[in-house]
């Protein structure tokens, strides 16, 4: 089997999430989705777990953070390019999601940061390693 992630978020409004998501450009996986999560694909082997509270309680040893007011995680997805940050930040923004901060410029990457309704942290970006400064 290949190595693969899956990211669990608690989620409040699971329909919503999963609008936001599938808006970001992530697919749904009904073989791994039901009434209180949902397994949304990103690529072949990233997956992010869209859970209630409730489900999510139920792997959680500690109390769920409020992601609207800590930061959690950031979770970083690399882009072909420059215009894919920019429309799939676009897509989630027209689905409701936040801008926290201006677009981040690096020389040989740039990165876009999007928040979801539970303040989850997406960190979408486009890297040219050919730019990367040299000592």
């Amino acid at each position: 089997m290949a190595k693969q992630i899956f990211i669990n978020l608690a989620v409040t409004d699971l329909q919503k999430s999963m609008d936001f998501y599938t808006a970001l450009g992530f697919t749904n996986n009904p073989q791994f989705s039901d009434d209180s999560g949902k397994c949304m694909v990103w690529c072949e082997n990233i997956f992010v777990m869209l859970l209630t509270h409730e489900k999510f309680s139920n792997f959680a040893t500690k109390p769920i953070a409020d992601t609207k007011s800590s930061v959690a995680g950031l979770f970083s997805l690399s882009t072909d390019s420059l215009d894919e940050v920019n429309s799939i930040v676009t897509n989630g923004l027209n689905a409701g999601g936040t801008e926290p901060s201006e677009m981040k410029d690096y020389g040989f990457m740039q990165q876009r940061t999007i928040e979801d309704f539970d303040g989850h942290t997406w960190e979408i970006f486009y890297m040219d390693i050919s730019k990367f400064p040299t000592a």
